[in-house]
């Protein structure tokens, strides 16, 4: 006769009826201690939470205070610095705030009267304050302290100290802790008496009923317990419940058995499709982010480090635009497999390889000495680039830009690690690409005033901030003006007149030099066709061109539209091209040039002497002129090696029948060289600055 669990369970209720009290007794008791316990933790941890709130508040006021006053710091406006002293003074709890030089001399104490200015701070957390390099909080019975230093350009110019009293978060903390004992205590009494009761009545069947649960019930139930929880956290394999029993928690056990198991081929099919790549077949990014999560964790655990590297392909988009995206992928699945293999050789295998998203790819390094092997692994890598990939009888050459980041030093936070960097990355591509760059915290500053930078740039052209000024270049022979360089210049609505170097490389990392490059162009071109003739002779104007301009291949179109508006002669517009961009793109410079020269532009060779080129470069490359670089100029007077490298660049460009022009000329001893070796063209401060077209007009006798 088969018994049935409601059967069984029916036969066990009667005694259990009896045994209820024990079981609550026992349970009681335990929830009693649990609750001792968690008072006692919820009171540390009130505690150090409460203390944890005000370092951080202290340290957020003392940071916004600090940012608030570099400037007046640099510029020692005492007002300034007051008013804000003043205001973080009038914060809730704040006991002091002390604004000090870098000296650690007092500039402010919030007072009326700065009662403490010009002295030194002298307490005891003092000494630690002006060692620190980094935010620093402090504490003693009385306040807690937190210092930020005030630095502008690198260099530390001062600090601010905020004090925060604790005497109302102790009292706080008196006062939570108080009602959790009273409360506790409450609860402790109603218990007691409840067990009280229920032992009069069910000690005797209490241990036959324990035992008779714990046999027909709570041991199988806690085993399909257990299984469900392994089944919870993806442990599909349950082989454990061996079903023995011909009852309904048998038929429960072999479920469990069958289900695990189809459970388990379904995720394996599930998470090859959700956590891989369909291109290159690595983990995507999903996958990637559940790994650095767990290894981040591991790391905290464990004390280790991780080193996280970020690659990007440099230009690829050139390649889908110009070959197609069939082979784009091609590319990038043969470029994850070099990835791949070349964590698998120098290492020790404790990497893991990602396809991130698009062309870009993750590598987490873990273990020792991840930051060393980091370096080599990406050195590998650009190595590797340098390996042609033939994809559809194609030979394509890749560059990669590489940032790394490094836990724990940079970040604790997997996301903090992926930004990181990231912003290394970005900062490898604006020193050049084809490089590696390890994450410093200087970047997050830096890659916000750029990225700022490229915003307002963006507009500039659209808001008239961009204008050309001309710097005269002067004939040696005559003596007169012959003509005249375009220069752009960019005088931002906040910032004032912005250095050239530092908007022309963004412009030319972002692609806007582009714009700005036809936005001179045009401006010149105009302007010149209204410029009066020296001598008969109407002066030319040179602008610069870059090397994204010259890569397009649209140049010579672009300059035909731009004559034929203007209406300025071809034989009165020069362009220069830099020696390095040249000669790195001597196809497509040839190529140009040979179209511009035909319709009557002159070409000229721009910091000529600093790219190393060979007498050979010059016969291929059809040009009229070559500026000797500023460099050598500069150096002539001091350094011999400089005055024979000047002399030398005159006689060979004259010997193939090529102008010379010096740039950077500031002194009459560098005129009377100059002159003294045959030098056709001066251009430089001595001569005369940028100017505007109108004072150039001027300048020229109109």
């Amino acid at each position: 006769m088969r018994l049935g669990l409601r059967s069984k369970f029916w036969l066990i209720v009667l005694l259990a009826v009896a045994v209820c009290g024990g079981i609550g007794f026992v349970g009681l008791r335990q929830q009693i201690e649990g609750m001792e316990e968690i008072s006692r933790i919820g009171a540390d941890a009130i505690s150090e939470a409460s203390q944890l709130s005000e370092q951080r508040r202290a340290l957020a006021l003392a940071q916004m205070l600090a940012e608030a006053i570099i400037n007046p710091i640099y510029y020692f406006d005492l007002v300034q610095i007051g008013a804000a002293a003043r205001s973080a003074l009038r914060q809730p709890d704040v006991a002091y705030v002390l604004v000090y030089d870098a000296e650690g001399r007092i500039l402010h104490d919030a007072s009326p009267d700065i009662a403490r200015f010009g002295q030194r701070m002298g307490d005891e957390m003092a000494t630690a304050v002006m060692v620190a390099a980094e935010p620093l909080v402090q504490m003693d019975e009385r306040v807690i302290d937190a210092a930020v230093p005030v630095t502008l350009g690198g260099e530390r110019i001062g600090g601010v100290r905020v004090g925060i009293s604790r005497q109302v978060p102790s009292l706080f903390e008196k006062q939570v802790l108080a009602s959790i004992q009273t409360g506790m205590e409450r609860w402790r009494d109603r218990m007691q008496s409840l067990i009280g009761m229920l032992l009069l009545g069910l000690m005797v069947s209490i241990l036959l009923v324990a035992l008779l649960i714990s046999r027909g019930l709570v041991r199988p139930v806690q085993r399909l317990a257990l299984a469900a929880r392994q089944m919870e956290q993806g442990n599909y394999a349950v082989e454990f419940l061996t079903p023995s029993r011909c009852d309904e928690i048998g038929e429960l056990e072999d479920a469990f058995v069958r289900m695990g198991r189809s459970v388990d081929r379904h995720d394996r099919d599930i998470r090859r499709l959700a956590f891989s790549d369909a291109l290159t077949g690595l983990p995507n990014r999903v996958a990637f982010r559940e790994s650095l999560n767990a290894r981040v964790l591991a790391a905290e655990r464990d004390g280790h480090q991780l080193a996280l590297m970020f690659i990007d392909l440099d230009d690829f988009k050139r390649i889908n635009d110009t070959l197609g995206h069939d082979i784009g992928d091609e590319v990038l699945t043969q470029f994850g497999m070099r990835i791949l293999n070349a964590t698998r050789e120098p290492d020790d295998g404790h990497v893991e390889v990602a396809r991130f998203g698009g062309d870009e790819f993750v590598v987490l390094l873990h273990g020792t000495e991840v930051r060393d092997r980091a370096s080599r692994l990406a050195q590998t890598f650009l190595a590797q680039m340098r390996q042609p990939i033939t994809v559809g009888g194609q030979s394509i050459v890749l560059a990669a830009s590489i940032g790394i980041t490094l836990y724990p030093q940079d970040g604790a936070q997997p996301a903090t690690l992926l930004k990181n960097a990231d912003i290394a990355m970005y900062r490898a591509k604006l020193d050049g690409k084809n490089c590696l760059r390890f994450y410093t915290r200087d970047m997050d500053m830096v890659m916000e005033r750029e990225m700022q930078l490229e915003q307002d740039l963006h507009l500039a052209l659209d808001r008239g901030e961009l204008s050309v000024v001309y710097q005269p270049i002067h004939s040696l022979q005559s003596g007169r003006i012959i003509g005249a360089e375009a220069l752009v210049r960019w005088n931002h609505p906040q910032r004032g007149p912005m250095a050239t170097e530092l908007f022309i490389a963004v412009a030319e990392q972002t692609g806007q030099i582009e714009a700005i490059g036809r936005f001179v162009l045009k401006v010149a071109c105009a302007e010149a066709a209204t410029w009066p003739q020296v001598d008969g002779v109407a002066p030319f104007v040179s602008v610069n061109i870059s090397a994204r301009q010259l890569r397009q291949g649209a140049l010579p179109d672009l300059v035909d539209a731009e004559l034929r508006e203007s209406g300025l002669p071809p034989a009165r517009l020069h362009l220069e091209l830099t020696e390095t961009m040249m000669f790195s793109l001597e196809q497509e410079a040839i190529g140009a040039c040979a179209r511009l020269r035909a319709a009557g532009v002159r070409i000229w060779l721009d910091d000529f002497g600093t790219g190393f080129s060979g007498l050979s470069h010059l016969r291929r490359v059809p040009i009229d002129g070559v500026k000797i670089d500023r460099s050598f100029v500069s150096g002539m007077l001091d350094d011999a090696d400089d005055l024979a490298l000047t002399a030398a660049i005159i006689a060979m460009a004259h010997s193939l029948g090529i102008v010379v022009t010096a740039e950077g000329v500031e002194s009459q001893g560098q005129f009377d060289a100059l002159e003294a070796r045959g030098c056709d063209n001066l251009q430089g401060f001595l001569l005369g600055r940028p100017m505007s077209a109108a004072d150039l007009v001027r300048e020229l006798g109109g």
